[in-house]
């Protein structure tokens, strides 16, 4: 549980609504940190688009990047 409140889905933009979809559809559920970062328009944009370009990106093998983000995470304590 964060320690900041997120942002339900009825007091966001228009943008931050079809991420929230996105996510939904991605997951089945929108994440925590997600609607912690929503309070802060600016940081959700850039957030957003190192998730973009980190998925989009071909130098490396995916299951790589998955161990990698898995890693990163155990690293920080982070149970997502």
């Amino acid at each position: 549980m964060a320690r900041i409140e997120g942002v339900p889905a009825n007091k966001v933009g228009l943008a931050t609504r079809l991420v929230y979809s996105y996510a939904r559809r991605s997951f089945g559920k929108v994440p925590e940190p997600l609607t912690v970062v929503a309070h802060h328009p600016w940081l959700a944009t850039g957030n957003a688009t190192m998730e973009f370009s980190f998925q989009r990106s071909r130098l490396v093998d995916d299951k790589l990047k998955a161990l990698a983000s898995i890693k990163a995470a155990a690293l920080i304590g982070c149970p997502f």
